[in-house]
């Protein structure tokens, strides 16, 4: 009982908190993207006159890094929590040290049928 309940926390802490790192760290490296793009008015521009990006105030900048970031992040975690996961669990049994990451049910072989007259 034990065994299968740490076997479970392992399981979701994997889960979760692979999928929600990766979101979150490909999400804050995507606020680079606004930068690329934009700028703010300041005094290494000269108040966006010499400069070659599109100049947006400081408030729509922020909002912009912001809402870039929210979404890149959420679709990384999607990709992660959804299909690799599922990616995973095709790999994973193959493993000698990963195999308790299996449900014990994919592991068990299927049940005769001739026993209860199908």
């Amino acid at each position: 009982m034990k065994i299968k309940l740490l076997r479970k926390f392992l399981e979701y802490v994997y889960n979760n908190y692979v999928g929600n790192f990766l979101g979150f760290v490909i999400g804050m490296a995507s606020t680079r993207l606004v930068s690329h793009y934009f700028t703010t008015r300041s005094i290494r521009n000269l108040w966006g006159l010499t400069a070659h990006k599109t100049v947006v105030d400081k408030h729509t900048y922020n909002t912009m890094e912001w809402t870039i970031s929210i979404v890149i992040g959420f679709i990384v975690f999607e990709i992660v929590s959804k299909w690799l996961k599922k990616k995973l669990s095709e790999i994973l049994p193959k493993y000698k040290f990963t195999q308790w990451l299996v449900e014990a049910e994919d592991k068990a072989p299927p049940a005769d049928t001739t026993e209860r007259g199908l």
